[in-house]
């Protein structure tokens, strides 16, 4: 058996929405800034159902003012 790391993307979301809570930024703020014209991509970030891209994911390092490292959760998961 090996390990593989990977991204656990239920707790990045959970991770993603406590950041945006701390900061004190809303929903329809974090919409302007990426320039999505609905708030659905960043509803799936915080739900767990997507991750947001590279290039997302520098920006929410900037806009949460922590390194992308803080914003991923990273787990070892057990494969065949």
């Amino acid at each position: 058996m090996n390990t593989m790391t990977v991204i656990d993307m239920a707790a990045t979301g959970k991770n993603i929405t406590r950041l945006r809570k701390s900061a004190g930024i809303t929903v329809r703020q974090m919409q302007d800034v990426f320039g999505f014209r609905t708030p659905q991509a960043i509803y799936k970030w915080q739900n767990g159902t997507s991750l947001p891209t590279v290039d997302n994911l520098v920006m929410l390092s900037g806009l949460f003012g922590v390194p992308i490292d803080d914003i991923l959760i990273v787990i070892k998961k057990t494969v065949i």
